[in-house]
């Protein structure tokens, strides 16, 4: 039984440490591809643009792809097999079918390989907006690439996993679009989570941290609605000026607010950092509010062992709740459902009214 074990344990850490290598080969090359595709490639020759485009989309699609699925083994092995990895094996199973199906299936199908930008609904991107004009710079740039029929399925996918996130929201809570689809930030603080974060130690947000996060949530939400509200009206035919400014403002958001400010969470914080304040996940958390999203605590007794609050990537406190049975109904829960692996006598439970609806049926 002691080799047994010792055997298990090498296993993990050569998982542990391949994980982290992955993981630093991911944000190494994206910050090196990206700052190419979109500070350079515009001073480029069209040759070394068009390379650099490809080499963009081949990085975020089959690379990015490879390193979600290989990760999620890894991380499997490293968290063990027993029967309370359930939710996070659901997490990871979900990434990697979105992964495939965003980066892969779609792609080959549509002859898109910029297809993800599509895959996150309003607000967190306005790109399909500035699509729908062919005035945009956005537009222009691409209907060369993609042809008016391109432009079409592109627009037309793009309706179809709004619609998709929106319906599974509805029934499952912020945890569809956060803990399975997300395919921005929702995937790495997954599949990546046991190594987060590379540098230091993991650490829990304190007060005073919860309440510059929740000023950052509203400030994103509202640069985000603005952003889609200008759009909105854009498309209108309102005579609003700077429109190739706005774009830029909000690709430059999205590069330093956004993708930078992700990876370096990944490296210092937690990779749930951006999640705190992804204006997205506050309109899918707004939405789990509506379906009565929560985490039951009444399954069973609370020992107050304390791991539901150690295994949370969001600080929240759900030890305090468990000890008079009392649900917790958070809006900066993303529904990972760590807390509910984590519990050793397994009080606590994902919950939305569907689920209700769907578990009394049983």
């Amino acid at each position: 039984m002691a080799n047994h074990n010792k055997s298990g344990e090498i296993k993990a850490t050569g998982a542990v440490k391949a994980l982290k290598a992955i993981l630093w080969v991911y944000i190494i090359l994206c910050l090196i591809i990206a700052g190419l595709n979109f500070g350079y490639v515009s001073r480029a020759t069209p040759e070394v643009a068009a390379f650099i485009s490809w080499l963009w989309g081949f990085y975020e699609n089959w690379v990015k792809t490879s390193f979600i699925v290989l990760g999620s083994f890894l991380t499997l092995r490293i968290i063990g097999s027993s029967r309370r990895t359930v939710m996070r094996k659901r997490n990871l199973t979900g990434f990697i079918v979105m992964a495939l199906i965003v980066h892969i299936v779609g792609p080959i199908l549509l002859n898109n390989q910029e297809l993800y930008f599509f895959a996150m609904p309003l607000p967190w991107t306005t790109i399909p907006l500035q699509l729908m004009d062919p005035s945009t710079a956005f537009y222009l740039k691409y209907l060369p690439v993609f042809g008016l029929t391109g432009i079409s399925l592109a627009l037309l996918f793009y309706l179809l996993v709004t619609i998709v996130v929106l319906v599974g929201t509805l029934l499952l809570g912020r945890r569809w679009q956060c803990s399975t689809l997300c395919l921005f930030n929702g995937f790495a603080s997954e599949v990546f989570d046991p190594v987060m974060p590379l540098l230091g130690a993991r650490k829990k947000v304190k007060a005073r941290g919860l309440k510059l996060f929740a000023m950052l949530r509203w400030l994103f939400l509202a640069l985000a609605l603005g952003f889609t509200a200008y759009w909105v009206l854009y498309l209108l035919g309102l005579p609003l000026a700077n429109s190739e400014l706005v774009a830029k403002i909000e690709t430059y958001k999205y590069l330093s607010a956004e993708l930078l400010m992700a990876m370096f969470f990944w490296v210092v914080f937690s990779g749930r950092g951006y999640c705190y304040y992804c204006p997205l996940g506050t309109v899918v958390g707004l939405l789990g509010k509506l379906v009565g999203q929560q985490i039951t605590t009444n399954q069973s007794n609370c020992i107050q062992c304390g791991r539901c609050n150690a295994a949370c990537p969001m600080s929240i406190d759900l030890k305090s709740s468990a000890a008079t049975g009392c649900p917790v109904a958070e809006l900066r829960c993303v529904g990972c459902g760590h807390c509910v692996d984590s519990c050793p006598t397994e009080t606590l439970a994902y919950s939305t009214r569907f689920l209700e609806l769907f578990k009394n049926k049983k």
